[in-house]
């Protein structure tokens, strides 16, 4: 079931504002909104009331330094009280710097080390498979700058070659990657079997389309730019 609540991405945008982080992340950057919100409005069949469905579709925040709009989204759609939003990081708060999985309802898995993400999201997919819950799917959401980590290398390859067709990676590109790669980041996952699209964070029904294209027998990548 995809979860509808009469919420507008104007509003959850207000809410990803209320957010204070702590004192390593004095700016709040809400870049990743876009996607997430297009995710868990059209995309993704998640209850807040059925969070241990085991049919329910996955969603990996592997960009946990940056969870604000994680956050709001998570409140926008009934997950956590929209008061939360108001004292994140402080002693008393579910709200980390960093999303905890055991105290935020909704969290997949508690993230802010750069590279799990994407491995514990090709896990969990080949677990779903191996269950028979085919139908489930897994997103990923990481960070450019994720890609340096050899980590993720590893886990791109082995997925291409499982055919981890339940597997979608979300690339936030904000041109932070400190090396880069010739021929784009979508040539990246290319080399491994993936299919890929590349799109503007912004355009929510570009985003809507590579989210919900088909892919069979293969994971698929979506690269998001951003560029401010």
């Amino acid at each position: 079931m995809i979860l509808r609540v009469n919420v507008t991405f104007e509003q959850v945008r207000e809410l990803a504002q209320r957010t204070v982080t702590d004192v390593r992340y004095p700016k709040v950057s809400i870049y990743t909104l876009d996607a997430i919100w297009v995710l868990y409005d059209r995309v993704l069949r998640v209850d807040p009331h059925r969070l241990d469905d085991p049919a329910r579709d996955r969603f990996l925040l592997s960009k946990g330094h940056g969870p604000s709009a994680f956050y709001a989204v998570l409140a926008a759609k009934g997950f956590i009280p929209a008061a939360w939003l108001d004292s994140i990081a402080a002693l008393e708060s579910p709200l980390g710097s960093h999303p905890d999985a055991t105290l935020v309802p909704g969290a997949e898995i508690s993230s802010g080390s750069l590279g799990h993400g994407l491995p514990l999201g090709v896990g969990i997919a080949l677990g779903l498979r191996a269950t028979g819950y085919r139908d489930a799917r897994v997103f990923v959401l990481i960070g450019d700058a994720e890609l340096d980590e050899g980590s993720n290398h590893e886990a791109m390859a082995f997925a291409g070659a499982a055919g981890l067709s339940n597997l979608d990676v979300v690339v936030a590109d904000n041109a932070s990657a400190s090396l880069g790669w010739p021929g784009g980041i979508a040539s990246r996952f290319d080399v491994h079997g993936w299919s890929s699209a590349t799109v503007d964070m912004r355009d929510h029904e570009a985003l809507y389309r590579s989210f919900t294209a088909a892919h069979a027998d293969r994971p698929h990548v979506t690269v998001a730019t951003a560029r401010s």
